[in-house]
């Protein structure tokens, strides 16, 4: 993993990173409804799970544009990662708590989905918040609330604001006019992704979701 500098001097974004981070510091949440209808269908049809797929869907997209990757290093350096792995929870029934872990991002998804299998085995009784020490700097969070279908959610991170990576969070699947919705919601902070990133973001997350037959195993 490499952690590329921004020259902020060249930079074609800094008078819009400095307003929005240090004048009128500023995120924002887009909630959109995916059409997974044929995603589910096919992976039902393999005896796969859905979640992976999700989680890899929306590190495939983060991993195509810069402006996913753009943040704050421990040294208050800003750069780009050239390569970011999707941290998610993992929910226990047993005591209704989480905990949340990672794997490493691969374009192949079968590959992905075996990382993907082999941590939930491993931490599926874990009874930390963050149990796998290993997770690297580069990586990027995404939760799961499957227990309500929304139409709107709002994340308030108190960090002084200055957290500027996406954050996803996914709801309950529901049907409607014949196909299957899923809530999708994604913080985005304004310093480095303004509405037109966020479109391309959910756009292609949908491309990939109809799509899916191009990506999936056995195809």
């Amino acid at each position: 993993m490499i952690f590329n500098l921004i020259d902020r001097d060249s930079w074609a974004r800094q008078p819009y990173f400095e307003h929005y981070l240090n004048h009128v510091r500023c995120t924002y949440s887009m909630t959109a409804e995916l059409d997974i209808t044929l995603l589910r269908s096919e992976l039902k049809r393999m005896g796969m799970k859905l979640y992976p797929a999700l989680i890899h869907m929306i590190a495939t997209v983060v991993n195509r544009h810069c402006e996913f990757r753009t943040c704050l290093d421990s040294k208050g350096r800003l750069g780009v990662w050239d390569r970011m792995s999707p941290s998610f929870t993992l929910f226990h029934e047993e005591d209704k708590t989480f905990s949340s872990i990672w794997t490493p991002y691969s374009e192949e998804f079968q590959s992905f989905y075996d990382g993907y299998l082999q941590k939930t085995e491993t931490y599926k009784n874990a009874k930390q918040l963050f149990p796998d020490t290993s997770e690297p700097p580069n990586t990027f969070p995404i939760s799961s609330i499957p227990w309500v279908s929304f139409t709107g959610f709002n994340l308030n991170v108190y960090n002084e604001g200055a957290y500027l990576l996406p954050i996803f969070t996914m709801g309950k699947y529901h049907w409607q006019d014949s196909k299957l919705r899923l809530p999708l919601s994604v913080q985005f902070h304004h310093a480095v992704c303004d509405g037109y990133h966020a479109g391309v973001l959910l756009n292609e997350l949908q491309e990939l979701a109809t799509g899916c037959k191009s990506w999936l195993p056995g195809k």
